[in-house]
C-alpha cells in the first residue's frame, strides 16, 4: 500500500484520525470505504494514498447507497465527536469546527447543536467585518428558529430505523474529499470532520461545490435509505454551515451566496 505524511501546525491531526478510524467501523457492513490509517500523531498523520480516477455513473449511485450506511452507523448524541477524541473541535486555518460533550444543552437537539456551529462561524466573521449586521441579523433568525425546533425534520430511513439519535456524518464532503480509486472505481473518503450530526447536511455539502455524477449518487443514496420528504428545499439550510465556513476562512466572497441560503431558510415553514 503506498502512502503519504500529511502535517499540520495548530491542528490536532489525532482527531482527524479518529474521525477516519470511526467512519471505517461502517465500512465493515457496506459503509463508504476510508482511507487507510498508517499511523498518528498531533502534527502528522500517515494515511492511505488513493490513486484517483473518475465516478462512473454506476459508481456514484453504489457511493451513494454506501454513504447513506454510513450515516446510519449513528452517533451517540449531537456535535458527538469520534470516540477516544476530546476536541474541542476541528481546526483548519486558526478556524475552529466545535464538537460538542454528552452534557452540553445543546448536545439534545439536533436543532440546537447547528445553531450552535453556525455561530462558531458567524460570530468571528462578524467580528472581522466580512457579514455585516444585516447578515449578522439573519444568522440571529435562523439560530432562534433552530433551538426553537422549528426546522426539525426527520433523519433518512436507514438512520431512523438504526434508532441513534444522530446520523455518523463525514463533516466535510466536498467533491474533493470523495475520491474514486482509479483502480477499482470505488468511492473513497478523506479528511473527515466527523461527528454526530442530520444526514442531509453531508448530502448539501456534497451538492454546493459540485461532485460528478451527483444526480446518480442521491439516487444510490435514496435507493437505499430514503430521504424525508422536502428534502431539496432544505438543501440551502443544511448548507449555511460550510457557507459560513467559508466566509470565515475566504472572506467576502461566499457572503452573497451565504445571505441567499439564510434568507430562503428563513422562508421554510414551521415543521409539523
Amino acid at each position: 500500500m503506498r502512502t503519504f505524511v500529511k502535517t499540520a501546525h495548530g491542528a490536532d491531526l489525532l482527531g482527524e484520525a479518529a474521525a477516519l478510524h470511526w467512519l471505517a467501523e461502517a465500512s465493515a457492513s457496506g459503509g463508504i470505504r476510508v482511507a487507510t490509517v498508517v499511523q498518528a500523531g498531533a502534527t502528522a498523520l500517515e494515511e492511505e494514498r488513493i490513486e484517483q480516477g473518475l465516478p462512473s455513473p454506476s459508481s456514484a449511485r453504489a457511493a451513494g447507497a454506501a454513504l447513506a450506511r454510513t450515516h446510519a452507523a449513528g452517533a451517540p448524541w449531537f456535535g458527538a465527536p469520534p470516540p477516544g477524541w476530546d476536541g474541542p473541535g476541528y481546526v483548519i486555518a486558526d478556524t475552529l469546527t466545535p464538537v460538542l460533550a454528552k452534557d452540553d444543552p445543546d448536545s439534545k437537539a439536533w436543532g440546537a447543536s447547528y445553531a450552535k456551529r453556525l455561530e462558531a462561524y458567524a460570530d468571528p466573521a462578524c467580528e472581522l467585518g466580512v457579514l455585516g449586521p444585516g447578515d449578522k441579523s439573519l444568522v440571529t433568525s435562523v439560530c432562534e428558529r433552530l433551538r426553537a425546533g422549528e426546522l426539525d425534520h426527520p433523519q433518512p430511513a436507514l438512520v431512523r430505523a438504526g434508532g441513534a439519535a444522530a446520523a455518523r456524518l463525514h463533516g466535510d464532503l466536498w467533491a474533493g474529499n470523495l475520491l474514486t480509486d482509479a483502480v477499482n472505481g470505488e468511492a473513497v473518503v478523506i479528511d473527515p470532520m466527523a461527528h454526530g450530526g442530520h444526514a442531509e447536511t453531508d448530502l448539501a455539502m456534497l451538492s454546493l461545490f459540485g461532485y460528478p455524477c451527483l444526480d446518480e449518487f442521491l439516487a444510490g443514496y435514496e435507493e437505499a435509505s430514503p430521504l424525508a420528504p422536502g428534502w431539496r428545499d432544505r438543501v440551502s439550510l443544511h448548507q449555511l454551515a460550510p457557507l459560513l465556513h467559508h466566509c470565515l476562512l475566504y472572506g467576502h466572497g461566499y457572503v452573497a451566496a451565504t445571505r441567499r441560503a439564510l434568507q430562503r431558510t428563513l422562508a421554510l415553514p414551521r415543521q409539523s
